[in-house]
């Protein structure tokens, strides 16, 4: 197996897409080589506690309500061309993601990782729910098998907060600097949402030099 790592956000659109362009690669290739991770990678480091308004704060960010709207529904085009199912009109609240990596963190420990991120995703970028919230975090914990009162245990205390913010930094000073990014097998980065062809090509390509 070869480990490829990806660091990515749950409130990233981008990231996704590109989750979208790579399950469907991995769909036509049963019998590629990887062996996923996620790592966490803070889009919106700075974000309130609580999180804020998703409009708003891509507004004040990007220079005004209408570029933002403009931008959010870009987005959702995209996003329907890649096959992602997105209601973007539901996504009212842009919260802080730093529990949601300590959820996939926990979830690798069990071997449920890439399900979490999977529902993580859908419940934020489809369903409109708060993926910042303890209480949201826990039942969806629960939808993918793991026990949601241990999980809201945790979530309450600070358990593994330091880890993953140190996690983050490191990603950050190696030269992550945008999600998703993509390290294949510990050497060769890939950025951004590719499209399903390349991530075909690479598995092809790695195919043929273990054969």
């Amino acid at each position: 197996m070869i480990r490829l790592d990806i660091f990515s956000d749950i409130v990233c659109p981008w990231c996704y897409i590109g989750k979208t362009h790579l399950d469907r690669a991995l769909e036509s290739r049963a019998n590629h080589p990887f062996r996923i991770e996620w790592h966490p990678f803070q889009l919106n480091p700075d974000m309130p506690k609580g999180g804020v308004g998703h409009v708003d704060y891509l507004a004040s960010k990007f220079g005004g309500r209408d570029r933002a709207l403009s931008m959010m529904q870009s987005v959702a085009r995209a996003a329907k061309e890649a096959g992602a199912e997105m209601e973007i009109d539901r996504v009212a609240h842009l919260p802080n993601t730093m529990d949601a990596h300590r959820l996939i963190h926990w979830a690798g420990v069990e071997g449920r990782q890439t399900a979490m991120v999977a529902r993580l995703f859908r419940a934020h970028w489809r369903e409109g729910a708060d993926v910042g919230d303890a209480a949201t975090l826990a039942r969806l914990a629960g939808e993918v098998g793991m026990d949601g009162a241990a999980v809201a245990r945790l979530l309450a205390s600070d358990a593994d907060r330091d880890d993953l913010m140190a996690r983050d930094a490191d990603a950050r000073a190696k030269g992550v600097s945008a999600v998703p990014t993509f390290l294949i097998a510990q050497h060769y980065v890939v950025s951004g949402a590719q499209p399903v062809h390349l991530w075909q090509g690479v598995i092809d390509e790695l195919a043929g030099q273990g054969g």
